[in-house]
C-alpha cells in the first residue's frame, strides 16, 4: 500500500507537540482502506454494516472477514432478515469464523433491535450497551463509526498505537483502563467517527505490531516510544499461562458409504448450538490410546486412524483421536443425530475443530 503523508499542523513546529486529532485526519483523508463495510466519503455509515463487521472483527482479521461478511450480507441483507431466520442457519453461516457466541448474540442482537427498537439501533452508548452481546468496545465503536458520536472504541490496533504514543509501561491487560483513558482524550469533537476509524488504520498499516512504519506516521514527532527507539516493545504485556491440554476421541460414522452421523451440541457452552461429529467429553485424563470409548451412539466396529487431531481454543488445546467405522444404508440415527450427505458437509455449518476430523477421516 502506497502512503501519502499530510503537511504538518503548525503544532508539529513545536519541540514536543502533542497528537494532534487533526495530523491524523488528513493522513485518514488520503490513505483510508476501502472495506466492504465502511461508507465511502460522503456517504452515511449504514449502522447495520457497522454493527455486523464490528462482531466479525472481534478475535477475527479484516483479511479472514471478508468473505464471510459478504456471504453473511448476502444471507441475511438487513437486521429485520437477520432477526426472523433460524439461529440454526445464523450459526451455519458463521462456521470457520470461531467464538460461536458471537453468532448467537448477533441473532439475539438483531431480534431486539428489530422487536424493542423497531428496527433502528440506539445511536448512544449506553443505549447500544443494552442490547444482547454488545459490550464496551462495540458500543463505543458503533456509536462512534455509525452515529458520530464522541467515543473512545479501543480495539487491540488502538491498543498499539496509544501505549506507543505515551510509552505506557504497564503491561496488557492490566493497562486497558488507562488506554481507554488516555484514547478518549484524544477524540475531537469534529469528525470521531472518521477519527476512530482514522486511529484503527494507523495501527493496521503504520504502527504494526513488528518493523512499524515510523517515517508515514502522522504522530511521528509527538510518539514517545518512538523518541526512545523503543516502538517494538509496546504494548508490553504480562506473561502468558500455558494452555491446559484436553484430550477425547471422535466417532466419523459412515452409513451407506454416502452419508456420516452428525449431531448437534448444547446450546449453552463451547461451540453451543453448533454441528459436530460424534464423541466423547474432552477432559484432562482421556488416554487416546487406550481402547475404543463405550461411548459410540450406534452399534458398530471401529478402527483407530493413524495420527491426532489438533486444535487451540482461547483457553486450553486439544487432541483428538479419531475412530472411523461403517454401517448399513438402512441404518437409523440416533435421537437428536442425522445422516448428512458426505457431499453436502460443506453445508453442515461445521466448525473449525469438526473440520479438521472430517479432513483427517478422508470426508
Amino acid at each position: 500500500m502506497m502512503f501519502r503523508y499530510p503537511l504538518p499542523s503548525a503544532s508539529r513546529r513545536e519541540k514536543s507537540p502533542p497528537p494532534d486529532p487533526a495530523d491524523l485526519l488528513a493522513w485518514y483523508d488520503l490513505n483510508r482502506r476501502r472495506l466492504p463495510w465502511r461508507a465511502e466519503p460522503g456517504q452515511a455509515p449504514d449502522p447495520y454494516l457497522v454493527w455486523v463487521s464490528e462482531i466479525m472483527l472481534q478475535q477475527t482479521t479484516v483479511k479472514a472477514v471478508g468473505p464471510y461478511f459478504a456471504s453473511f450480507l448476502a444471507a441475511f441483507p438487513t437486521v429485520e432478515a437477520l432477526a426472523a431466520a433460524p439461529v440454526e442457519e445464523v450459526l451455519r453461516r458463521w462456521a470457520g469464523l470461531g467464538y460461536y457466541a458471537r453468532a448467537r448474540n448477533l441473532h439475539a442482537c438483531a431480534r431486539a433491535v428489530t422487536e424493542r427498537c423497531g428496527g433502528r439501533f440506539p445511536d448512544t452508548e449506553p443505549g447500544l450497551r443494552e442490547l444482547p452481546g454488545i459490550g464496551p468496545y462495540t458500543a463505543a465503536a458503533i456509536a462512534a463509526i455509525a452515529f458520530d458520536r464522541p467515543a473512545a472504541a479501543v480495539d487491540g490496533n488502538v491498543e498499539r498505537v496509544v501505549t506507543r504514543l505515551f510509552a505506557l509501561e504497564a503491561p496488557l491487560p492490566a493497562a486497558k483502563p488507562a488506554i481507554r483513558a488516555l484514547a478518549a482524550g484524544l477524540v475531537p469533537s469534529v469528525r470521531p467517527g472518521d477519527f476512530a476509524q482514522a486511529l484503527m488504520d494507523l495501527g493496521a498499516t503504520v504502527c504494526t505490531p513488528r518493523a512499524p512504519a515510523c517515517a508515514l506516521c502522522p504522530w511521528l514527532a509527538p510518539c514517545a516510544a518512538r523518541a526512545d527507539g523503543t516502538q517494538e516493545t509496546f504494548p508490553r504485556k504480562a506473561a502468558k499461562a500455558v494452555r491446559p491440554l484436553r484430550r477425547g476421541a471422535a466417532f466419523w460414522l459412515v452409513r451407506g458409504g454416502a452419508e456420516v452421523l452428525l449431531r448437534r451440541r448444547p446450546a449453552k457452552g463451547l461451540l453451543g448450538g453448533m454441528a459436530e461429529v460424534p464423541g466423547t467429553a474432552w477432559q484432562a485424563g482421556f488416554d487416546l490410546d487406550a481402547p475404543p470409548p463405550a461411548t459410540v451412539p450406534l452399534e458398530v466396529r471401529l478402527r483407530r486412524l493413524p495420527g491426532v487431531v489438533r486444535h487451540g481454543f482461547t483457553h486450553f488445546e486439544l487432541e483428538l483421536a479419531v475412530y472411523a467405522g461403517e454401517v448399513a444404508a438402512d441404518t437409523p440415527a440416533p435421537a437428536g443425530a442425522w445422516w448428512q450427505a458426505l457431499g453436502g458437509l460443506g453445508q453442515a455449518g461445521l466448525p473449525t475443530v469438526m473440520r479438521k476430523i472430517a479432513a483427517h477421516a478422508g470426508g
